[in-house]
């Protein structure tokens, strides 16, 4: 008898840094048994540093220089969290992040790389763009880049390393004609310190090619909105006429590494920097089942310079340590090289290389570089087929049955124990929603001042984040609330968790129903109690209780008029795009953007909806905006859509012209064939009428004079809102929907 083996331990990766994508990459092939493995990440894509001055200059594309850390973790079978770690509890095993609260770990890796050293300098933090994190260098510079002045203004670059002048070179090569005055400040006596002459000699040479002024002995003492200004009064050979200050309007900050401060407060072992200090099996030296790579931490056997070359090796052993500290087994100490190949890109195709010493440089050194760092990206692209799922065992030759195949019934359901301490830390963040322990019955009984409402809806599992979708099912139930007006009271949840060893159900069953209560605190919708079990995979639903508030009626789904104007909140295409992300298909940033919309409510919409008198009202959801459309409609009503107003989400036209669907999307389009039967050869954007929504939009029917006031609204109120149609008078049996 063959049986899965549920996860045992959690295994936390913060930061998708080098080490990191190459021990996702080394666990999803191995699959370690009863190992759950996480990553936490503050954005979807992460990226390769080798090619970030490429992608300044305008050789690269920003998707052939970043992994797709959803796309990947989709296709490694990784929980993958988009989150910001701001603190850590080793000795509780616990870590805090920004959004989503606490995350525990029974085995953590850090992979953070540093940030620039702003806080030795006033004024640098506030007032310059630091070159990490990457995505805010990219989107200033993005921003920057187009202003129509740029060649008037004054770019003004610190820092005298290998990426302060790649860099620099970058800028100047990719704005050409259109290049400011552009001006690298470096505190040493000489830029690239450590490196040949050889190197140092090209790279001076470029950057007076292409007119960045070099400015040697310039070491800032403080940082103003418009001004740098200096300890010492430059170089001899310096000619500048204010050795004292240089006046800039935008300013790139790239100086040494600095680490995140709460690796230090964390009580983490760290070195004179405050970088993590870890033994040669990539260790920390205070805790053995805290792991650090990269960057942010030092080797303090075997310090080295901060270099990504370094991480990348380090990663392969980081995995293999990894997995033999889960196991048991003995760990393999790593020796980083003391001499590296170090390539430096120089604006143009072109570029020089140095080790030992030795330096070479020219277009054939970039195409050497290209290739090297095209090799390394297309390992986290072009994934190969694999098995998804968990390791299995079989029954020994003595009988004996190495692990149990999961009860059903009652014996499915999570501890009591783990469900009764959830409880209890759950409650003491908030009080107001959860019922005191000792007023907790079998059931429990709601009180209004009038009738309520109630509505029932779960959800499987979107993506691998028990606390967002906590958030989305929560929003998607109350969803038919706010469709009719109610204001939400109270609800009860049911929680299916996918099997798991206790320690981490509680951890799982924790994480969900934070995110729901996140959602129903902002409401002030009372969570009574509920049921929680465990199963194949996640699934969670809320019974929701409304009211409504004195002297409002229901807002109705029928009562639609000819000539009114058909609203809607919200794009459409999730269905499509949850498609492609199940295929490993989508683009990462288009799934945490949809995510993200699904996480808002419709409460604003509802509110805007009675404010503006809609004549009807509905929700869309899984059946999608034609089959919702015409819950609205009697038979004497048609609608007609303007394809151009509807909004898609990002990506998901993409995924269907690629024929990629929802399978709800053919039955959606089948279940409304009896009243509208949808030409051939389709419009692209008209299979977003049949695509299914989760925690969708509200749909309006809206006076003509009002329709536009409300849509005015909704803006103002940050919701997104479009005008896409409008309403007709038919003889029954006509067809319920026309397109324009």
């Amino acid at each position: 008898m063959l049986t899965e083996i549920p996860p045992q331990k959690d295994l936390v990766l913060v930061g998708g840094g080098h080490s990191h994508v190459l021990v996702m990459k080394k666990l999803a092939m191995s699959a370690p048994s009863g190992l759950r493995v996480t990553l936490i990440s503050p954005a979807a894509f992460t990226p390769y540093s080798g090619m970030l001055p490429g992608l300044l200059a305008g050789h690269y594309s920003f998707e052939e220089t970043h992994i797709d850390l959803m796309r990947f973790c989709q296709w490694a079978g990784i929980r993958f969290l988009v989150d910001t770690v701001d603190s850590l509890d080793p000795d509780a095993r616990k870590l805090h992040c920004r959004a989503r609260g606490t995350v525990s770990y029974d085995m953590l890796s850090i992979d953070i790389g540093s940030s620039p050293e702003l806080d030795s300098v006033p004024g640098a933090r506030e007032f310059s763009i630091p070159v990490k994190p990457v995505a805010g260098l990219w989107d200033r510079w993005e921003s920057l880049s187009q202003q129509d002045d740029l060649a008037q203004r004054r770019i003004a670059i610190v820092g005298g390393g290998a990426g302060s002048v790649e860099i620099a070179l970058a800028i100047a090569h990719r704005l050409g004609s259109k290049q400011p005055d552009l001006a690298l400040y470096c505190g040493g006596e000489e830029v690239l310190a450590g490196y040949s002459k050889g190197a140092r000699r090209v790279v001076e040479e470029q950057l007076c090619k292409l007119g960045v002024a070099l400015h040697c002995g310039h070491r800032v003492s403080r940082v103003t909105e418009s001004q740098l200004q200096f300890e010492s009064s430059g170089s001899a050979d310096d000619h500048s006429a204010d050795y004292h200050s240089a006046d800039y309007d935008s300013l790139i900050w790239c100086t040494g590494a600095a680490a995140a401060p709460w690796i230090r407060a964390s009580g983490l072992p760290v070195d004179e920097r405050g970088f993590m200090r870890v033994e040669d099996t990539l260790q920390s030296t205070g805790y053995d089942n805290v792991f650090g790579a990269g960057d942010i931490a030092t080797q303090h056997r075997h310090p080295r310079p901060k270099a990504g070359v370094y991480a990348v090796r380090q990663g392969p052993v980081l995995a293999e340590n990894l997995q033999a500290f889960h196991a048991g087994e003995r760990l393999r100490e790593h020796k980083p090289q003391s001499e590296f190949l170090s390539m430096l890109a120089l604006g143009p195709q072109r570029a020089v290389a140095q080790r030992n010493g030795l330096s070479v440089s020219g277009a054939w050194v970039w195409r050497w570089k290209d290739r090297i760092d095209r090799k390394f990206m297309a390992r986290f692209s072009d994934f190969e087929p694999r098995e998804m799922g968990g390791a299995t065992v079989s029954t020994s030759s003595d009988g004996e049955q190495k692990a149990q195949a999961p009860c059903g019934g009652c014996g499915a359901k999570v501890s009591g124990d783990a469900l009764h301490a959830v409880l209890d830390e759950l409650r003491a963040m908030y009080p107001e929603l959860l019922p005191d322990a000792d007023s907790l019955d079998d059931a429990t009984p709601v009180h209004s001042d009038g009738p309520l409402l109630q509505s029932l809806d779960a959800l499987r599992g979107l993506v691998d984040d028990p606390w967002r979708m906590g958030r989305i099912a929560a929003q998607h139930a109350l969803s038919d609330l706010y469709a009719v007006g109610a204001q939400p009271h109270s609800a009860l949840a049911l929680v299916t968790l996918p099997f798991a060893a206790p320690s981490l159900l509680h951890r799982d069953l924790f994480m969900v129903l934070k995110g729901a209560l996140s959602v129903f605190h902002e409401v002030g919708c009372a969570l009574n109690g509920g049921h929680s079990m465990q199963g194949s995979e996640l699934q969670l639903g809320f019974a929701v209780n409304g009211v409504l508030a004195p002297g409002d009626s229901l807002l109705p789904k029928r009562g639609a008029q000819p000539g009114d104007a058909l609203l809607l909140t919200k794009s459409l295409g999730a269905g499509a795009l949850f498609a492609a992300h199940m295929q490993g298909r989508a683009d990462g940033r288009h799934v945490d953007d949809a995510l993200h919309a699904m996480e808002q409510g419709n409460g604003v919409a509802a509110k805007i909806a009675r404010d503006f008198q809609a004549h009807a009202v509905t929700d869309v959801t899984g059946f999608a905006l034609a089959g919702h459309l015409l819950e609205m409609l009697d038979d004497t009503l048609a609608a007609a859509i303007e394809l151009e107003k509807l909004k898609a989400m990002a990506g998901a036209l993409d995924a269907m012209a690629a024929g990629v669907f929802s399978t709800l999307h053919e039955p959606n389009r089948q279940a409304v064939s009896a009243r509208w039967t949808p030409p051939e050869n389709l419009p692209l954007a008209a299979e977003l009428l049949f695509d299914p929504q989760t925690s969708g939009g509200l749909l309006l029917a809206l006076a003509p004079d009002k329709a536009t006031k409300a849509c005015e609204a909704l803006h103002a109120r940050g919701v997104e809102a479009a005008l896409i149609g409008t309403l007709r008078s038919v003889e029954p049996g006509a067809p319920a929907i026309s397109l324009s």
